[in-house]
């Protein structure tokens, strides 16, 4: 794959790419295999280093662009230390009229950032944020956690769907290793142990067993990168806690609706594509224990982690999981241009651009009667209900359709959130 894309590279240099002509059919056998060095940045988590990547079976190539089989995989680490393991399975056609999907992951990041619940009204202050010179830490906890799911699809009519599923969750919480010598007394996440916003028998972690139910409804034309066609989801997703850690059972209502529009400008390398997401996710009955809180139901998953709302999988340019509640409405909507496409050593290529704005609002408050009270410097209730926007713009390289490697940088309108230089560097668009 270096190969591959040191030649590409080349050839942009040179200008000697090679056209798609009219004439020719686009068309994949057999197996293919994306893989790149993870050589990615964030302001939460350093520099990666490691490799990604996915293994696509086509086998006759009757289901071109979709394959009959796709295996995902990451192995990295972060100079901050976070480490992340991840396998996942996914097709349409292991069972006849069924999608299954699959994963397992493993997280270990001994300096998680905990910035409060409620976004906007959780108060913070940038030089308490792993400030060397101080010792001060004020936003860093540990965390690991092993998450095995598995999600079916069957077909009720033509495009629509039931789906099920289960995910299975391990967490460990805690403070900060001593070997980073930051103040373990002196941090959020055990200030909010003192107040009461996070429970004794949560603090530490525990075992979760999810289940979710619902329908999708689905007419995309291809499913890396539609160019057309609406991809809706609606169902509930909760734990009736079976390992008796958490006081009570939960259920949240979550329903996405993506709509995908060809433009009809017919550029060369294929028609624009106005892309938008209409989301919510909000719990209806019980409570969500703390470990929980941050993560963003999806059935089909795009990416290794799917958490928020912050980073790339919701609002992008603000911190990653800087906003946790439990209600969060939001809108993702973006221009995809294909500037250019090419054949290069049997495989198809396309560049391509897509600015993008984002925005969401807290629809449901998280232990906002507990907070209301400490207040001061670390909670303002008036803040609650604040919209939250941004913009940017990302650049996409993708082979064969599938394989889609992405590059984005965002702006946060709301200063108190924004997390300038935001730069996400990763595979996929977002929705």
């Amino acid at each position: 794959m270096k190969k591959i894309l040191l030649s590409v590279l080349s050839l942009l240099i040179s200008g000697g790419l090679i056209g798609l002509s009219a004439q020719e059919k686009e068309m994949k056998t057999g197996w293919s295999f994306g893989v790149l060095p993870c050589a990615t940045y964030s302001v939460d988590n350093g520099l990666q280093y490691g490799a990604f990547g996915d293994v696509y079976y086509y086998g006759d190539g009757a289901t071109y662009p979709d394959p009959l089989h796709k295996i995902s995989w990451e192995a990295s680490h972060f100079t901050k230390g976070r480490t992340r393991l991840y396998l996942a399975y996914d097709s349409k056609y292991l069972i006849p009229n069924m999608r299954v999907n699959a994963s397992a992951t493993f997280v270990d990041d001994p300096l998680y950032n905990f910035w409060g619940f409620n976004g906007p009204a959780s108060l913070t202050d940038n030089t308490l944020w792993a400030n060397k010179e101080t010792g001060i830490n004020y936003y860093g906890m540990s965390r690991k956690m092993f998450r095995a799911l598995a999600n079916v699809q069957g077909r009720i009519v033509d495009h629509l769907n039931w789906a099920a599923g289960v995910n299975y969750w391990n967490w460990k919480l805690g403070d900060m290793n001593e070997r980073y010598g930051y103040d373990l007394n002196n941090t959020l996440y055990r200030e909010y142990q003192r107040i009461g916003a996070i429970s004794a028998a949560e603090a530490a972690g525990g075992q979760i067993l999810e289940m979710n139910a619902g329908f999708v409804f689905d007419t995309r034309d291809i499913e890396a990168a539609p160019n057309r066609g609406i991809w809706a989801e609606a169902y509930v997703n909760g734990s009736p806690d079976v390992f008796g850690k958490f006081a009570d059972p939960y259920v949240k209502v979550c329903a996405y609706f993506r709509h995908y529009i060809s433009i009809p400008i017919h550029i060369k390398a294929g028609d624009p594509v106005f892309a938008y997401r209409l989301a919510y996710q909000g719990t209806v009955f019980g409570e969500t224990p703390f470990c929980m809180i941050q993560n963003v139901p999806l059935l089909v998953q795009r990416n290794m982690i799917s958490e928020g709302f912050g980073s790339g999988n919701t609002i992008r340019g603000i911190r990653e999981n800087r906003i946790l509640t439990e209600g969060f409405a939001w809108a993702n909507t973006e221009l995809r241009v294909k500037l250019f496409n090419f054949k290069l050593l049997n495989q198809f290529f396309y560049i391509a651009v897509n600015p993008f704005f984002d925005c969401g609002v807290i629809t449901k408050t998280y232990r906002s009667d507990i907070l209301s009270k400490a207040a001061g410097t670390i909670y303002d209730a008036s803040k609650e209900g604040d919209f939250i926007s941004s913009a940017g713009a990302g650049l996409k390289i993708a082979m064969n359709q599938n394989f889609i490697i992405s590059v984005e940088l965002a702006h946060t309108f709301y200063n108190a959130m924004n997390a300038d230089p935001w730069i996400g560097i990763g595979i996929n668009y977002q929705f």
